[in-house]
């Protein structure tokens, strides 16, 4: 159970489901593209959230069977995409059957995750030849403008990098990896959802969250863009590695050792079989990109 003293910032995200939807971006076509294919394919989506990747893969023509822990989330999800299936789930014990999936697709989650437990478990549901992609959104901070926004609602989650985890594992092939570039237009409304929807702010108490939204604002008022908007820049980092063999060979021991599924049955939903990277330092000004609003 989690302490209402001390909540959990992977779990934080359902209170502020609606700022999320409306605040975060969403992904560019061509890095989905890259790591999913554009012939349509089974995807297993585990930390779907309010559905923004899924939307892409849904445009893409994929079958996907969308996954999050938090029901406020996916209910926006359902409610954008009444099509896709969904249903409540954690990487660690996912809710479905074994060697349904093409592709299990993870968008700024992974670093959630307890990756022994997941990637045991996404190597159980992946068919053979599947593929593991992870994706993740990470501001361009290089450019001043954005570093300064980044001081003011903290830290993100760049530098994290999937690969040493995906090697460690022996679970899966070679990782390779790409780099995509786009923007999200922000305007006066959005950039205020953008602060509310970060884990760090939402687990703070109300008077906190609201000083933080007072001074974020006041940061976009300071640049005079009014109702016209900034572009806020992204890296989005993308990562792909296909599933060997023997990790779904040992869970199937696993499996037959401990004859309790660790995925109640009532839970399984079987019907569904049918960068290079950029390393700056932000203290180094000669690294800045002197571009403001594109």
């Amino acid at each position: 159970m989690t302490d209402p003293a001390n909540p959990d910032p992977a779990r934080s995200f359902g209170g502020v489901a609606d700022s999320y939807d409306r605040g975060r971006p969403s992904y560019p076509v061509d890095a989905v593209k890259w790591l999913v294919g554009e012939e349509p394919c089974s995807v297993l989506e585990l930390g779907a959230g309010t559905g923004k990747l899924t939307e892409v893969l849904v445009g893409l023509g994929h079958d996907v069977f969308a996954t999050d822990p938090d029901d406020a989330m996916l209910d926006i999800l359902s409610g954008k995409l009444p099509d896709v299936r969904a249903t409540s789930g954690t990487a660690e014990q996912i809710p479905t059957g074994d060697s349904l999936y093409d592709v299990v697709v993870v968008g700024q989650a992974f670093h959630w995750f307890d990756h022994t437990k997941a990637l045991t478990e996404i190597g159980r549901v992946l068919r053979t030849d599947g593929r593991l992609a992870v994706v993740q959104n990470e501001r361009d901070e290089r450019i001043p403008w954005v570093r300064k926004l980044g001081r003011l609602i903290g830290k993100q989650d760049g530098g994290f990098d999937p690969a040493p985890i995906l090697d460690d594992s022996g679970f899966f092939s070679a990782v390779e990896a790409q780099t995509f570039r786009h923007w999200q237009v922000v305007d006066r409304h959005s950039i205020q959802d953008l602060v509310q929807s970060r884990s760090n702010i939402a687990t703070l108490e109300p008077e906190a969250q609201e000083q933080k939204r007072r001074e974020v604002l006041a940061f976009y008022d300071d640049y005079g863009r009014g109702m016209d908007g900034m572009q806020l820049p992204y890296n989005c980092r993308a990562w792909r590695a296909q599933v060997l063999p023997h990790a779904q060979v040992k869970h199937t021991v696993e499996m037959d050792e401990e004859p309790e599924s660790k995925v109640p049955l009532a839970k399984r939903t079987d019907t569904a079989v049918r960068l290079p990277r950029v390393i700056t330092d932000p203290e180094n000004g000669d690294d800045d990109l002197l571009i403001d609003f594109r």
